[in-house]
């Protein structure tokens, strides 16, 4: 059985390794993750050791072994409606407002993982119409990105299994918004999906070629980042919103004392951050 330890410098080479590429902090207390997450690496890289597999990483320059790592070391928790809350503050308060403007509202779900969340609002926002036949004349248009391409690539497909299902989807949406086919499986439904385009992306690199936001989902990521990398990240979405853009963090995110761009609003339904 390969050994799997990795010696404190070891470890901390891998860890500015991997906050270097993704932005990523370990914690001192976070070699079993690295165990857990990098032991398929071990087999097919043929190495015996995982510090031989850590020295191969931070050696090689070759892109795909770097992707690789990095997207197994990324964690994509995610469901359906996750928290409830912010699909209900997306319908009750924010589309509203979306659709007093004159222009298509844009909405982004920055990691967006295998496409929960960003097919989440699509289905909010086909219920918003439908309660509201005529007010919001032109629909959102939802970008989705993460880094990660293989949890990209399940998303652009929009096909799930029962387990997946499960996880915070209703049986009524689950009628409503998907299709079931031969294998079992099901899919979101053409007009669901066609709401959503995805793209991969860093979040450290530019998002000047997404273009102006109106309101930007980045739930249950920052948590994962230093200080720094989150003022960094504060910054630029501050910088792609709109005038008076909204940003939707997780439940157990804040913004004391990492940015002063944005003002927070409360509502019977959850909190929301505005851009000043």
């Amino acid at each position: 059985m390969p050994n799997k330890t990795l010696a404190p410098n070891e470890y901390r080479a891998f860890a500015e390794f991997l906050n270097k590429k993704s932005g990523i902090e370990l914690g001192d207390n976070k070699q079993y993750l690295v165990r857990s997450r990098l032991a398929p690496l071990l087999v097919k890289y043929r190495c015996n050791t995982m510090a031989e597999l850590v020295k191969q990483v931070l050696a090689s320059d070759a892109p795909a072994l770097h992707t690789e790592v990095v997207e197994a070391m990324t964690t994509n928790e995610t469901f359906w409606f996750r928290d409830g809350y912010p699909f209900e503050l997306f319908k009750e308060q924010l589309l509203p407002e979306l659709a007093k403007q004159k222009r298509r509202p844009r909405v982004w779900s920055a990691a967006c993982s295998t496409g929960q969340e960003p097919y989440s609002l699509a289905m909010a926002l086909q219920e918003f119409r439908q309660r509201n036949p005529g007010k919001l004349t032109l629909p959102p248009e939802i970008i989705a990105t993460d880094l990660d391409t293989k949890v990209l690539s399940q998303a652009q497909t929009g096909s799930y299994d029962s387990l997946a299902m499960a996880r915070g989807l209703s049986p009524e949406r689950s009628r409503q918004f998907f299709d079931s086919q031969p294998d079992g499986k099901h899919q979101v439904n053409q007009a669901t999906r066609s709401l959503v385009s995805f793209r991969r992306l860093n979040l450290f690199d530019s998002y000047a070629l997404l273009g102006k936001f109106d309101v930007i989902y980045c739930r249950n990521v920052l948590i994962y980042f230093s200080a720094d990398s989150k003022r960094q990240i504060l910054r630029q979405f501050a910088a792609a919103l709109n005038p008076g853009g909204y940003l939707m963090l997780g439940a157990s995110e804040s913004m004391a004392q990492l940015s002063d761009e944005f003002e927070m609003l409360r509502f019977p339904s959850g909190i929301v951050y505005r851009k000043r």
